[in-house]
């Protein structure tokens, strides 16, 4: 369900917002330290060279800054970004007319690259290692192969699904880092920036109750702070406070862990109907009436994170923060939870 406010995929109203709130250098870049400061060598080597900077894969949850992170190496780089993303690309000649419109140094985007079909990326192999295409020119037996040459460029991918690329593929990638949610610390910062550049009034104490409620990722803060502020122009004076940011909240439904009903349906039914599990993703899926890559790519990763919820090659598991969490007596003496 996209339309959560606590999911950090990407709604429709999110994009209209983002491209303001994105820091432009690595300097305005908040969190995610041990990535950035290795991209920050790479790319300064890469420039003293005159060089094209390694080809870039960023995995992680969604909400993380994985495209953000793309428009700030292109920026540091200073060339533009052609974006795309994979399920996008359909046919070969499609990548074919973006991998010849490249100029030297400039950097393609390719979002959820997991989903590029194999055609496609039988493409992208010679063009990552060679800078070059392979086109094949006729049919049958007077086919032959023509290599077309391109400019040294940067591919950059992103995925919530490392484990779904192909091993040649992921091989192509110089540098590979994953993005893991960030700490509330990050959090608060991020929060206090984007009000700052929304014009929004808020006390330091508000700005931290948002930000622990945003599940570590950036995204879900920015959506939550829009939508406090929402609450604070309607019901109260304009300024969010943290009583206003608690009202919004329960308004929301959204609770001090970053939890909505979704979240506690699933730990619920686990608890209740699994007996704290393990359970199969299948069967879990369907006693809560959710597709099992929603729950995988979705709702675990957090849960999972935050210590609720245990992932074993049985099933998942309702760890005794979930039972404490909702006011349950766990087992005694079960070792699947200790």
């Amino acid at each position: 369900m996209t339309d959560r406010m606590v999911a950090g995929g990407r709604v429709e109203e999110d994009a209209q917002y983002e491209a303001g709130l994105r820091p432009r250098s690595l300097n305005e870049y908040i969190g995610q330290d041990r990535v950035r400061d290795n991209l920050e060598v790479s790319i300064a080597a890469a420039r003293g060279r005159s060089e094209a900077l390694d080809h870039v894969l960023l995995y992680g949850p969604p909400g993380l800054g994985k495209t953000t992170l793309a428009y700030v190496i292109g920026n540091e780089m200073g060339v533009p970004v052609r974006a795309t993303a994979g399920p996008v690309i359909e046919k070969p000649g499609d990548l074919a007319a973006m991998l010849t419109n490249l100029q030297q140094h400039e950097v393609l985007f390719i979002d959820e690259i997991h989903r590029l079909p194999p055609a496609i990326e039988e493409i992208l192999y010679p063009a990552m290692e060679d800078y070059e295409l392979d086109i094949v020119i006729g049919q049958g037996p007077s086919a032959r192969s023509v290599k077309v040459p391109l400019q040294r460029f940067t591919l950059i991918g992103a995925t919530t699904r490392a484990g779904l690329l192909t091993s040649p593929l992921r091989a192509r990638f110089g540098i590979v880092h994953r993005m893991d949610f960030y700490a509330l610390q990050d959090m608060e910062e991020i929060v206090r920036r984007s009000a700052r550049i929304l014009g929004v009034s808020m006390d330091h104490a508000a700005g931290r109750e948002v930000a622990m409620r945003s599940r570590g990722t950036p995204r879900i803060a920015n959506r939550l702070l829009r939508r406090v502020r929402d609450y604070a122009q309607v019901r109260a004076d304009g300024r969010i406070t943290v009583d206003v940011a608690h009202a919004a909240m329960k308004l929301l439904e959204v609770d001090d862990q970053g939890f909505d009903e979704i979240d506690r349906k699933l730990l619920r039914t686990i608890i209740e109907k699994f007996s704290g599990g393990p359970v199969g993703v299948n069967s879990l899926a369907a006693a809560i009436s959710e597709e099992r890559d929603a729950i995988e790519d979705i709702y675990e990763p957090y849960l999972i994170q935050a210590g609720f919820l245990d992932r074993t090659p049985r099933g998942r598991i309702a760890t005794a923060r979930a039972y404490e969490y909702l006011g349950v007596t766990a087992p005694e003496k079960d070792s699947r939870l200790w």
